[in-house]
C-alpha cells in the first residue's frame, strides 16, 4: 500500500492513496510505502536509480548501510519499537530523502506512522517540508520510548510486590523476560535514533532552518536524559530476576532439606527393622515374649531421639 502526503499551497496537509501507474503530484512531500506487492515495486522502480529496498536489506546494522548518501539521495535506516500482545520487537524503516520528497519503506505496520497520519488528518502537526516529516517521526519515536520506560517502571513496581508470591512465579518470570527484551529494544532504538539525527544534522547542515535545528537538539537532549533510565531499568530487572530465582531456590532447598532430614530420622528405625529381619537361627530376641513390642519401641525411640538432636542443632 502506498500513501502520499501532499502539502497544499495554503500549507495544509492531506493524505491520498496512490496506485501503480498514477502520476505523482508535484506537491507530494512524503510517500509512505507499506508492504508493497510486485506491481507496486515495479512502479516504484521508476522513481529510483537504485533498487527498491528489500526486507533483508533493512536489517543491516553497520553504519555505512544505515546512513549513507546515494544516487537517489540520502538513505537512512531507522529502528522503531513495537509491542504487540506483550511481544516486544523492533521494525526497521527505510527512508530516502531527495530534494523535497521523503520516501519511506516498511514491511510491518508501525504505530508511530499511524499516529503521525492521525495528526496530519486533524491538522495537529507543524510540517512544512519532507525533512519535517522525518524529524517528526523521530520525535514521536522518542516520545513513545519515554512512555514505554514509564510503563516499565509501573510494571516492575507490580512485579516487585509479587516476587515472594508462589502463585505468580511463572507469570513474574515471563513478564521480567519481556521487560528485559523490551528494555533492550528501547536502548537500541535510542542509540539508533541518536545516530540518525546526528547524521541528518551533519548532512543537511546548510539547509536546516532554526526551527529544525532546535527540534533536533531538543530530541537529542531528550535521548540523553532517557538513556540513564534504561540502565536503571536493566539493573532493576536483573535484581528482580535474581531475587525471584533466589526465592525459588530457597523454597526448593527447604523441600530438599525436609526430605534429607526425614531420611536421616528414619535411618535408625530402618536399621533396627533390617537387623531383626535377618533369618539367623540363633537370635535370642526372637523367642522373647516382648521382643516385637521392644523392637517397635526401639524404632520409635531412635526416630524421636534423632529428631530432637536435629532440633537442638538448629537444623530444623
Amino acid at each position: 500500500m502506498i500513501t502520499a502526503c501532499r502539502l497544499n499551497d495554503d500549507d495544509n496537509l492531506s493524505l491520498t492513496p496512490v496506485k501503480p501507474g498514477d502520476a505523482l503530484p508535484s506537491d507530494v512531500i512524503w510517500l509512505d510505502v507499506n508492504q508493497p506487492d510486485d506491481e507496486e515495486r515495479d512502479w516504484l522502480e521508476k522513481l529510483f536509480v537504485e533498487d527498491v529496498p528489500e526486507e533483508d536489506e533493512m536489517d543491516d546494522i553497520e553504519s555505512s548501510s544505515r546512513f549513507r548518501m546515494g544516487p537517489d539521495g540520502v538513505h537512512i535506516l531507522s529502528l522503531f519499537p513495537q509491542r504487540l500482545a506483550n511481544d516486544p520487537h523492533g521494525v526497521n524503516m527505510s527512508f530516502t530523502m531527495r530534494k523535497n520528497l521523503l520516501i519511506s519503506f516498511r514491511e510491518e505496520d508501525v504505530s508511530i506512522v499511524r499516529l503521525l497520519r492521525f495528526y496530519i488528518r486533524h491538522n495537529k502537526t507543524d510540517i512544512r517540508s519532507s525533512l519535517d516529516v522525518l524529524l517528526k517521526l523521530q520525535d514521536l519515536k522518542v516520545d513513545q520510548l519515554s512512555d514505554l520506560i514509564e510503563d516499565a517502571y509501573s510494571t516492575l513496581d507490580e512485579t516487585a510486590d509479587k516476587i515472594i508470591d508462589d502463585e505468580h512465579v511463572e507469570e513474574i518470570l515471563h513478564e521480567l523476560i519481556n521487560q528485559e527484551e523490551q528494555n533492550s529494544q528501547i536502548l537500541q532504538a535510542l542509540y539508533d535514533t541518536r545516530r540518525a539525527l546526528r547524521f541528518v544534522k551533519k548532512t543537511f547542515e546548510t539547509t536546516l532552518d532554526d526551527r529544525q535545528e532546535r527540534g533536533i537538539d531538543e530530541v537529542l537532549n531528550d535521548i540523553e536524559s532517557i538513556l540513564p533510565h534504561t540502565q536503571f531499568l536493566a539493573n532493576k530487572i536483573n535484581f528482580q530476576l535474581e531475587a525471584s530465582m533466589g526465592y525459588t531456590n530457597q523454597k526448593q532447598n527447604k523441600i530438599i532439606k525436609i526430605f534429607s532430614v526425614a531420611a536421616v530420622v528414619f535411618m535408625p528405625p530402618t536399621w533396627i527393622a533390617s537387623l531383626y529381619g535377618m533369618n539367623f537361627k540363633h537370635m535370642p530376641e526372637l523367642s522373647w515374649t516382648f521382643g516385637y513390642p521392644l523392637s517397635i519401641g526401639l524404632m520409635i525411640l531412635s526416630a524421636i531421639l534423632t529428631f530432637f538432636l536435629f532440633k537442638k542443632k538448629g537444623w530444623l
